[in-house]
């Protein structure tokens, strides 16, 4: 009797995963929130900046959902597909989409921003940051945290010794802004419940997130799939918990 495995797996790894879009995933996967809203405290910062610079906007999904964009208003972003979907849904928002393969330096002369976000960075140039914002500027950011998802990692990859440090700690962000003449103005971490109801929320969340199983395939993980769909079956949702990270820092005056 067929359990459906074949066909959610077949389903989600055919479906595209450009942009930073996750409603494919309604009804089939389910995460916490942070409590600060941060597309929403974006926003507020982004209505009252002159020039502002959204880094690795992914999709450009996030910042074309805010109310008002500043008078100058750019994004960077490396992966081509997302490059065509921001510059889509930007340029009709008036701000201009620049391609940047994420290493140093930001192909912005220095002092260009008086605010600088980035929701979700892969990896975060501090003194590129600290050298683009003009004195006063602000650098307001959500990140990955340390070990996020970590037990769905750990059932495909085995345990992870030091998921809970590495780059995403927290002391490391404090460490990089203070290395890079940045205040810290805040720093706030959560851990956020996250359900997969699903195999195919699973294989269309690691296809998308593509630093979580970093050579994810689903041939390649086939077995591995396989049992953890008979866990749902048998247990209900898989859970585990991502962690979520908001920074806050200033350049000083």
């Amino acid at each position: 009797m067929a359990d459906g495995f074949e066909d959610q797996v077949a389903e989600a790894g055919a479906v595209s995963v450009e942009g930073w879009d996750f409603s494919w995933l309604d009804g089939r996967a389910t995460e916490e929130r942070p409590s600060w809203g941060y597309q929403r405290a974006m926003g507020e910062r982004l209505a009252g900046a002159t020039a502002a610079l959204d880094i690795q906007t992914g999709g450009g999904e996030v910042l074309a959902g805010v109310p008002r964009l500043p008078p100058l208003m750019a994004a960077t972003e490396s992966w081509p597909p997302n490059l065509a979907k921001a510059t889509a849904l930007l340029h009709p928002r008036g701000a201009v989409v620049v391609a940047d393969a994420d290493e140093p330096p930001l192909p912005f002369a220095d002092g260009a921003f008086d605010l600088v976000v980035s929701r979700h960075p892969v990896t975060v140039w501090w003194e590129e940051i600290a050298r683009v914002l003009r004195p006063g500027g602000t650098y307001f950011s959500q990140h990955v945290g340390p070990a996020s998802a970590v037990e769905l990692v750990e059932f495909f990859l085995g345990p992870q010794p030091g998921a809970a440090g590495g780059a995403r700690h927290p002391d490391r962000a404090r460490q990089g802004a203070r290395e890079a003449g940045l205040d810290l103005v805040q720093l706030r971490e959560e851990s956020l419940r996250m359900e997969f109801h699903d195999i195919g929320a699973v294989v269309y969340f690691l296809r998308k997130v593509i630093w979580m199983v970093p050579d994810f395939t689903v041939d390649r993980y086939r077995d591995r799939l396989r049992d953890l769909h008979d866990r749902i079956i048998a247990e209900g949702p898989f859970v585990t918990r991502s962690t979520r990270m908001l920074v806050e820092a200033r350049r000083p005056a």
